[in-house]
């Protein structure tokens, strides 16, 4: 598929988060206008912001896509709408999250998007699965693996070294 590179940040701790996340994952590769073309491994990370919670479990991916940048946030939105997210109090729990991080090398602002998402670089959650296969993506001036070696990234472990783990849960998980 021709079209744009997007990058996109998932996580969650509510429930299942990574059958969430894998399936979130699977929705957007099975529609006409998207196809996941990397995925990082998974990581289990320490509650950021709002520390009395439990831990989430992590993951970025990069989706080519012919959708403009807010349609492909309404597509991610839209997938959270269906796995039932609600968005009770800012950092909170979650059952699943999707950011679009980053599309082509493009600079947004407006109401709804910001591109390059504007704390992704503060963020180790982010960073470390995002250097897992775009570690040379250049974000406000400096590589992945250039914010990651300033990045907090006490206490984030992998969970699932497998790049495939998103379609492995994803078979054995029911609809």
């Amino acid at each position: 598929m021709d079209g744009h590179l997007a990058t996109l940040g998932l996580g969650g701790n509510i429930g299942d988060p990574t059958a969430s996340m894998a399936r979130a994952l699977v929705l957007l590769d099975t529609r006409p206008d998207c196809a996941v073309e990397h995925v990082s491994k998974l990581y289990r990370t320490p509650p950021w912001g709002k520390i009395d919670q439990a831990w989430f479990f992590n993951a970025c991916a990069a989706v080519r896509t012919t959708l403009a940048p807010d349609d492909l946030l309404e597509a991610c939105l839209s997938i959270e709408r269906q796995m039932k997210r609600e968005r009770l109090e800012r950092w909170g729990p979650r059952t699943i999250d999707i950011d679009v991080l980053t599309y082509d090398d493009r600079t947004q602002h407006s109401q709804t998007l910001e591109i390059p998402h504007p704390r992704m670089t503060e963020r180790g959650f982010v960073l470390k699965p995002l250097a897992d296969f775009a570690p040379h993506l250049v974000i406000s001036g400096r590589t992945v693996a250039n914010w990651l070696e300033d990045a907090d990234v006490a206490g984030i472990e992998t969970a699932d070294a497998r790049s495939d783990w998103w379609r492995q849960i994803s078979q054995t998980s029911s609809p």
